[in-house]
């Protein structure tokens, strides 16, 4: 659906204090997730590591919070939630990766992955500004379901399941964003729970 910017963008309405919940139950964890999984076609653990990026750069403008829930309410789903912050980051991920092409291609996938699921599951009145600024019409769904759901609940769920489970067929888990050493301990753990796999 389509509307028009007035009514949730700058200079409009739509606070952060109107949508207490949107700061409250924020969970980049699941978008990582998503994007993570995504990736698991990728050899590189760099190149998986930025596809994971590029699936958790629309909340850049997230970082308007700092300056305070006014700025926040006005600016996240719109500085970086469209069309440029998605060819910008797949730019930044092609230079930086191994495979460029499989790389640049899984970054739009997973930026827009993030963009589907803000759109779906941000709650009611929370749109999105995918052409902005090139256009101020916003885009939203009637049927947004709250963040607090049982659909957010079941996706994050199911993500996070699917995270572990890739131990057990390719010996790793998003814990590799962080650490390969605390990485291998996860995963070692794991097989030995589920296949009885010996450290």
């Amino acid at each position: 659906m389509e509307g028009n910017l007035s009514r949730f963008g700058p200079g409009g309405q739509h606070g952060a204090g109107e949508n207490p919940g949107y700061v409250l139950h924020m969970n980049p964890i699941v978008h990582a997730e998503l994007s993570w999984l995504m990736a698991q076609g990728l050899p590189e653990r760099r190149d998986r590591i930025l596809v994971t990026l590029a699936g958790l750069a629309p909340d850049l403008d997230g970082l308007s919070l700092l300056g305070g829930e006014d700025l926040y309410g006005r600016y996240h789903h719109l500085l970086t939630h469209g069309y440029v912050g998605a060819l910008a980051m797949a730019a930044v991920c092609t230079g930086l990766a191994r495979r460029r092409g499989a790389v640049a291609l899984l970054s739009l996938a997973a930026f827009h992955l993030h963009l589907l699921c803000d759109l779906a599951g941000s709650g009611p009145g929370w749109p999105l500004y995918y052409f902005w600024p090139s256009s101020s019409r916003e885009w939203f769904w009637a049927g947004q379901w709250d963040l607090a759901s049982w659909q957010n609940t079941l996706i994050g769920l199911g993500a996070t399941l699917a995270c572990l489970a890739c131990a057990l067929r390719w010996r790793r888990t998003p814990v590799e964003l962080l650490s390969v050493r605390w990485d291998a301990q996860v995963t070692r753990a794991l097989r030995l729970r589920f296949l009885g796999e010996s450290p």
